[in-house]
């Protein structure tokens, strides 16, 4: 089993009508969105969901205002200023870390697990996925990237699939680290901008830190021709494998807007691009 998993160094580089595509051109595969943050592969995919499960991550600190004597001391002792004059506790500025529990003598803080997103496996017409939603503002993405991943591959086993391809987040943060340990192979997408290039070096420099090979996949790029000749010659330098430019297309738009991945909008030149990316992708990653 081969896990392929998809990133950007920034949002908005064309990273999800990616792995949209290739998971309409792909066989044999579970999808897993990764980006739990801001998921948006199911737009493209329309997952029937046939299993959902909530996602709890952490603690939270909750004082019992029967038992509070109005001491202070969790007040004082709170280095994120998450407890009020009359002792409440604001759960989005509450970090978990206990320590108004170990402080308070009368025993009235008691940490909760919140909430903190669900999970889902569901049926899309190229296959099973698993993908999530985060609550917004929760913490604990990374744990929650983490589950989807172990999820995909528990899937993969039952259905015999041979390949997972996980469609990442965007950066190169806990959700995007979380997304590539002990991945098989990881595809950069890129734009030619200055932004673009430096968010790809970012992006080369954490991969290559786990160890794991990496090729790049250059969309719009003849937008900025200059800035996508630099680019190529940084993934060589860098070792990276460049295995397509994708030119600008206006057809990807209204297969977006239709919610289809754009090899299913029929033939065109991102389409052909496209395909010939996931051929030398393929060769290069999943023999």
């Amino acid at each position: 089993m081969k896990e392929l998993v998809i990133i950007s160094g920034k949002g908005g580089t064309g990273k999800t009508t990616i792995t949209a595509a290739f998971a309409c051109l792909a066989r044999e595969k579970v999808l897993a969105d990764c980006d739990v943050d801001a998921a948006d592969l199911h737009i493209l995919v329309h997952p029937e969901v046939f299993s959902e499960e909530e996602f709890r991550g952490g603690c939270v600190a909750l004082i019992d205002q029967e038992k509070c004597i109005r001491c202070g001391l969790c007040r004082d002792a709170c280095r994120f200023g998450a407890i009020s004059d009359d002792f409440v506790v604001h759960p989005t500025a509450c970090e978990g870390c206990a320590v108004c529990f170990h402080v308070c003598p009368e025993s009235a803080v008691a940490l909760e697990e919140p909430l903190n997103g669900r999970w889902f496996i569901s049926e899309t017409r190229f296959g099973p996925m698993v993908h999530a939603a985060l609550v917004p503002g929760a913490e604990n993405s990374g744990k929650l990237v983490a589950l989807v991943r172990n999820q995909a591959r528990v899937l993969a086993k039952q259905r015999g699939k041979s390949l997972i391809l996980v469609d990442g987040a965007p950066g190169v943060g806990c959700p995007v680290i979380s997304s590539i340990t002990g991945a098989d192979h990881v595809v950069i997408v890129t734009e030619p901008t200055l932004s673009g290039l430096h968010d790809l070096e970012r992006a080369v420099q954490l991969v290559k830190g786990f160890g794991i090979p990496a090729s790049v996949i250059l969309n719009k790029a003849d937008i900025q021709p200059e800035v996508a000749d630099r680019i190529e010659g940084f993934a060589r330098e860098a070792g990276t494998e460049l295995v397509g430019r994708i030119l600008y297309d206006e057809e990807v738009i209204r297969a977006m807007v239709s919610k289809r991945s754009i090899v299913e909008q029929g033939d065109s030149v991102a389409s052909r691009c496209i395909r010939a990316s996931w051929d030398r992708l393929s060769e290069a990653a999943l023999q």
